[in-house]
């Protein structure tokens, strides 16, 4: 083989294996992952049924309540986070 092969095979090398490593490195530390993105759910605060301070605020959406018994709504009305379905 001559010094020209044997340099562009070196740098085919070199490149493929530079390649590799920031494929490797964008796969294992989950810059492109979503999997633990928040998402909205229609209440405030980013636990369901918490508000920004960590005290329970009533779900008011009307398909919701539609759907609520009438003590699970007096249990929301009182600030206290429903035990009941």
């Amino acid at each position: 083989m001559n010094f020209g092969r044997k340099t562009i095979i070196a740098a085919l090398m070199t490149g493929s294996m530079a390649l590799g490593a920031l494929v490797g490195a964008a796969a294992f530390t989950g810059a492109g992952s979503t999997a633990n993105a928040a998402t909205n759910t229609g209440q405030v605060g980013n636990v369901r049924g918490a508000g920004p301070n960590g005290t329970f605020v009533s779900n008011e959406d009307p398909a919701h309540e539609a759907t609520e018994s009438a003590a699970r709504e007096a249990q929301e009305d009182a600030g206290q986070k429903p035990t009941v379905p």
